[in-house]
């Protein structure tokens, strides 16, 4: 069954109109990119999802009962307060502490549970973010620019905890990300936003499109050749250190 399924769908503040007659859906277990400039809409379409957005036009259809994590660009945790992540994640609800360790392994950030979440990185933080999305086993988990503050190789590493986080739990993945170079072979689909959908569908297909090029120029196809080359080289590094 879709998990999530959008038809003709506008979005309005006041009299300007963000987002026009866009059509999405998500299947189980894949992942998919919405990509695009600032101001193309991309978070009043999160937003919308979440409802947290009324639309002017069209409808999302979600899955009835379906379990939602959604992972924030930011969130802000005063760095006075005495807080560690196993108490930060339990904030949430009734969340047992296993639970927690479970949800920290899955991140793969197995060892904070007692960290205080002040003493963390940026990139430590967006992994207990993630943790605490992943809590409740969701079908479906939303990341709003999940890597914003991080660099290259921290965006990258996160991507593909992604990659692994579905494969080991089948879960299907809606993301919004502005790096394109690390999003695009992490995605079995991309779309392309401006307003409206400029085009769609695998990789290698939108990274060709005429639309997409408009928008973001040729150079990044490099880039997602690199960030191949990248990948290949940990796992083949990580096989080794198995051997």
């Amino acid at each position: 069954m879709t998990l999530i399924s959008i038809e003709d769908l506008s979005v309005r503040y006041g009299a300007k109109t963000v987002l026009r007659h866009v059509g999405l859906s998500v299947e189980p277990g894949e992942i998919v990119t919405i990509v695009g400039p600032n101001g193309s809409g991309k978070t009043s379409l999160f937003r919308a999802i979440i409802g947290a957005t009324e639309p002017a036009a069209g409808q999302i259809k979600i899955k009835p009962g379906i379990r939602i994590g959604y992972v924030p660009q930011r969130l802000h945790v005063d760095p006075t307060l005495p807080i560690t992540v196993e108490r930060f994640m339990r904030l949430a609800g009734r969340v047992r502490r296993q639970d927690c360790a479970t949800a920290l392994d899955a991140a793969g950030v197995p060892d904070l549970l007692k960290r205080q979440m002040s003493q963390l990185s940026v990139g430590q933080f967006q992994r207990v973010l993630l943790a605490r999305a992943l809590i409740n086993r969701p079908e479906i988990l939303l990341l709003d620019e999940a890597t914003q503050g991080l660099d290259q190789p921290g965006s990258a590493a996160f991507y593909r905890q992604i990659e692994t986080v579905r494969a080991e739990t089948g879960c299907a993945v809606l993301m919004i990300s502005h790096e394109l170079h690390v999003v695009m072979s992490a995605s079995d689909r991309v779309v392309c936003l401006n307003g409206h959908v400029c085009c769609e569908g695998t990789p290698a297909v939108v990274a060709s499109a005429p639309e997409y090029r408009a928008l973001f120029g040729s150079g990044t196809g490099g880039a997602l050749a690199l960030y191949r080359h990248d990948h290949d080289h940990d796992h083949m590094h990580g096989n080794e250190a198995a051997e």
